[in-house]
This record gives C-alpha cells, sequence and structure tokens, in this order.
C-alpha cells in the first residue's frame, strides 16, 4: 500500500503530466518558417501548391518525383529525352559528379531548372556565373520583373517575408540570356535574378528567388509571377527532385523516426509514463522484507529478584515504597488516562468511578499514597499496608 506522502507525490505528477498533454493537445501550433520546399509539406515555405498545380498541367505520367541523388538517377536511369530537371530549394550545392551527369542531361537538349539562393562552386565556375546575396532578412519589399514587357508589371507581386535577396553579379554575357531582375530605386542598375545559360543542345535556368513558388506566396497572389518563370520551361516530361530538400526527412535512427511522426511521439510519451507508473506501483506493492524483531524477554524474575535483595538486604523501605507507587500511577495514566500529577479530591472521584472501586476504598489508597510521599523514613509496616491496598485496590 502508499503511504499518504507517496500518494501525494504520485496524484501531483499525474496531475502535472496531464496538464502538460492537455496544453500541448489544444495549444495551437506555431506557423513553421522554415525552409522545407518540399511537395507534401503545407507549410508557408513548402511547394505543396505549386506541385499540385504541375500535376494538373502534365499528363498523368509525365510528371515524376525523383527521390534519389541526381547522379544516381542520371546514372543508372533511363530518361526521357524533350524533359526538364526541377531543382527548387533555398540553396543547392551541387559536387563535380553532380554537376557532370547534369551537363550530359542538358547536352542531350533537355531543360535543368534551378531556383535557389546559391547553386555551389562547380555551376558557378563553369558556367562562369556567381551570386550576391544580402544575409539580413528584408526590411523593405522587393519588386520582381521581367525583361519581357508584354508582361503587365502592376501584376507581379512585391516579396519580403522569409526572403533573402540574391542577385546575379557576375555573368557569361556572350553565353547568358537575362530574363528577369530586382527593381532598384535607381532605374538605371538593374539587380539579375532570373537567366538561362545555354549549353550545348539543352539549357541550364537559373532562378534566385525560390520563395517564389512556395505556399505562401502562390496563395498570396503570386500565380502570375511563378507560372512566367516556369513559361520557360517547355518540355514533354518534368521531374521533379525531391532528394535535394532542405525539408528533406532523413531518418537515421528508429527514435528519430518516432520523434518525426506526431502519433508516434505522443505514444512513445505515453509508454514512458505507463512504465514509470509501473515501476512506482509495482514497487509499492512489492511485500518489503520483514525485520527480525526480537521477543520481549519476561524479567518478572529479575525484577522479583531486585525487589527481593533491596527488601532482605537493603531494608530501603523508602525506595520500594516509591517504585510501587511510580508502577501504580502509571497503570492509572495508561488505562484511565487520567492526570497523575495532582492526586486530590477530584482525582479520587474520577478513578473510583473508571476503576468500579468504591469512593471510600479509593480514598483510602489515595490518602496513603500522598502520606508515604510526604514521609522521609518508611518503615516495613509502611511496606506492607500499601501493598495491601494496591493489590485490593480492583484494576
Amino acid at each position: 500500500m502508499l503511504d499518504k506522502r507517496s500518494k501525494k507525490i504520485l496524484i501531483v505528477f499525474g496531475i502535472a503530466v496531464l496538464a502538460i498533454i492537455i496544453s500541448e493537445v489544444v495549444r495551437p501550433k506555431p506557423i513553421n518558417w522554415r525552409p522545407s520546399f518540399t511537395s507534401v509539406d503545407t507549410a508557408p515555405l513548402g511547394t505543396y501548391v505549386l506541385f499540385e498545380e504541375l500535376q494538373l498541367l502534365y499528363k498523368k505520367g509525365n510528371i515524376k518525383k525523383i527521390k534519389e541523388d541526381p547522379y544516381q538517377f542520371l546514372k543508372d536511369s533511363s530518361y526521357t529525352n524533350n524533359s526538364a530537371y526541377l531543382f527548387i530549394n533555398d540553396y543547392l550545392n551541387f559536387d563535380k559528379q553532380q554537376f557532370e551527369v547534369l551537363k550530359s542531361y542538358a547536352a542531350n537538349g533537355n531543360t535543368v531548372f534551378l531556383s535557389a539562393r546559391e547553386f555551389g562552386t562547380y555551376i558557378e565556375d563553369s558556367l562562369k556565373i556567381a551570386t550576391r546575396q544580402d544575409y539580413s532578412f528584408l526590411e523593405e519589399n522587393i519588386e520582381a520583373s521581367f525583361f519581357n514587357k508584354s508582361i503587365p508589371q502592376d501584376s507581379l507581386p512585391k516579396f519580403k517575408k522569409a526572403v533573402y535577396k540574391t542577385v546575379f553579379n557576375n555573368i557569361d554575357t556572350l553565353q547568358t540570356k537575362a530574363l528577369g531582375y530586382f527593381e532598384t530605386e535607381n532605374e538605371s542598375i538593374e539587380e539579375l535574378n532570373f537567366i538561362t545559360v545555354p549549353y550545348e543542345k539543352g539549357t541550364f535556368i537559373f532562378h534566385t528567388l525560390p520563395e517564389a513558388f512556395s505556399n505562401y506566396y502562390l496563395l498570396k497572389g503570386n500565380q502570375q509571377y511563378a507560372s512566367q518563370v516556369l513559361s520557360h520551361v517547355t518540355a514533354d516530361h518534368l521531374y521533379w527532385d525531391t532528394y535535394l530538400k532542405s525539408g528533406r526527412k532523413v531518418v537515421d535512427s528508429p527514435m528519430r523516426f518516432i520523434f518525426n511522426q506526431q502519433p508516434l511521439k505522443w505514444a512513445y510519451y505515453v509508454l514512458m509514463l505507463g512504465l514509470l507508473l509501473f515501476i512506482v506501483l509495482k514497487g509499492k506493492r512489492q511485500q518489503r522484507i520483514i525485520k527480525v524483531v526480537e521477543p520481549l524477554q519476561n524479567t518478572s524474575i529479575e525484577f522479583t529478584k531486585t525487589i527481593g535483595d533491596m527488601y532482605f538486604q537493603h531494608k530501603d523501605f523508602g525506595n520500594i515504597n516509591a517504585k510501587k507507587i511510580t508502577y501504580f500511577l502509571e497503570i492509572i495514566r495508561s488505562k484511565y488516562y487520567l492526570n497523575t500529577a495532582s492526586l486530590d479530591h477530584d482525582f479520587i472521584q474520577k478513578l473510583a468511578m473508571k476503576s468500579t472501586n468504591s469512593v471510600e476504598k479509593t480514598q483510602k489508597l489515595i490518602q496513603l499514597i500522598n502520606q508515604l510521599k510526604e514521609k522521609t523514613v518508611h518503615t516495613e509496616q509502611d511496606s506492607i499496608a500499601l501493598n495491601k491496598q494496591i493489590e485490593d485496590f480492583k484494576i
């Protein structure tokens, strides 16, 4: 059985855990502004809306998610010509092997579309492009525009929320075609953010505002800008990269997988709480070790011997009478719960009533006890009289 203190601790602990669980369930989830750009993420910076719209534009089977490294896909798989490979993420850092297969892919007449803030040193060095990024969030709105003036400029949105401004500060002017830019206060300065670089039979398309394809801006009236950018991707088949994504879930261990899944995470917490309660309750219900208690020894013989020695050898009647009186009064206190500090008339009445002795017998015994307490010298007759009245008194 649990003692009172353990019960209180267990109740307080259970209430605290219950309060935490309820607060976690009912409180509104904070908006997740972390870059994701995955096609299944409905957070502001996911691309769920874009992918769903692309599925409506392409025939069934003409748009395909690529869940593996682009090197593995382009090296080991057979891809369809006249296709486009779309990479949309906050950062794209291709290594040498990845870029080599992308060049081969483009050389066969295909399109590589890349929308990110950075593209990696291999791409920038090979295609002679360089980017410059402002690493602070924008304090003012930026306006993305196109060199094609047939597009209504007033229909284009302004960007600010969760956006870093990235521009091309170096391009190969002989090969590169500028398609779009960020407007500045100085109209003579054009900050490029959208270019194409031809590569043999194919094309590389670079765009530095991946947030334009996010759920947040597509649902905020940015469809016109996003569609104009993607209109330069003319291909019958589309390959959508899901591997090079900031929001891609990488499961390195079973526990990480559990904590990444909300139902499994709460199931794990409930399991841990259940095990903790089981341990506490099991430990309290378990039979404790019973201490070996030595039985009380019968010291009646020793006590009798002591009294006998005092009486026969020392003749210490005062000590004998004092011990008899002390022993008698202790019995009265423990049995009748009477205060023996004052042996007065009130005490005599209560003792007679509780012990069912007559008032006269009780008064006679108490008077003898009071007399012996006041005497300094006791005789053998005093001890005999005290012993006789105590034995005659019905306790």
